[in-house]
């Protein structure tokens, strides 16, 4: 059995750990006060624990970061450095600055030659950061219904086989893929978090999610 450590105590977080194991992982949810998760506990089953985020990525084949970008490092800063080496990390976050969006528009705290992923991957280089779940919104995430149209997660990192993981595990959430490359491509995979964002700002429509297409 796989074992999953999802760091966070968001809704983000929630879903997936909620989509993993309905989908046969074992999941163990961290948080800086686990006591926070117990009632997600009690009625998540068996294959569920929570504990701190060190916890939740010892024991852990694969880890999920999903936390808010601005607590992205902090988060990380906080297990030990040898339950992150070798390990895939799934990196969810964006960095939404903790400033008002603009005519609907997000704020971030990255410029555009830069991205918060691209810091992560040089602060924690022994780990292998795929970004993934990103530009789409939490009610999607985990086997969307597009009337049978498969959207398009864009996904990139600078680990092949850990990218070849986690599109496995896409697939079995219902996803097409597309790899944009190397962690740099995580300038313009992060944007899309805006791009997304800004129906919802401006108009409260929430119910879509990008498709590539091609001739």
């Amino acid at each position: 059995m796989n074992h999953v450590g999802v760091l966070g105590s968001g809704i983000v977080s929630e879903v997936l750990a909620n989509g993993l194991l309905r989908h046969g992982f074992a999941v163990k949810r961290g948080s800086r006060e686990p006591a926070k998760l117990n009632k997600w506990l009690s009625g998540a089953g068996e294959r569920a624990s929570v504990g701190t985020f060190d916890e939740a990525a010892s024991g852990a084949d694969l880890i999920v970061l999903a936390v808010k970008g601005t607590a992205a490092e902090s988060a990380l800063e906080l297990v030990n450095v040898n339950h992150l080496s070798g390990k895939i990390i799934i990196d969810t976050t964006n960095p939404i600055a903790d400033r008002a969006p603009v005519n609907g528009v997000l704020q971030f705290f990255t410029g555009p030659n830069d991205s918060l992923m691209e810091r992560l991957q040089v602060k924690f280089p022994e780990a292998k950061f795929v970004k993934a779940f990103s530009c789409v919104g939490n009610g999607f995430m985990v086997n969307p219904d597009f009337g049978g149209a498969k959207p398009t997660m864009f996904i990139c990192g600078n680990d092949a086989p850990a990218k070849e993981r986690v599109v496995a595990l896409l697939d079995s959430f219902g996803w097409d893929h597309e790899d944009m490359g190397t962690v740099e491509a995580a300038r313009a995979i992060e944007p899309l978090c805006m791009l997304w964002c800004i129906p919802g700002l401006r108009s409260g429509s929430w119910t879509h999610a990008f498709k590539l297409l091609r001739k």
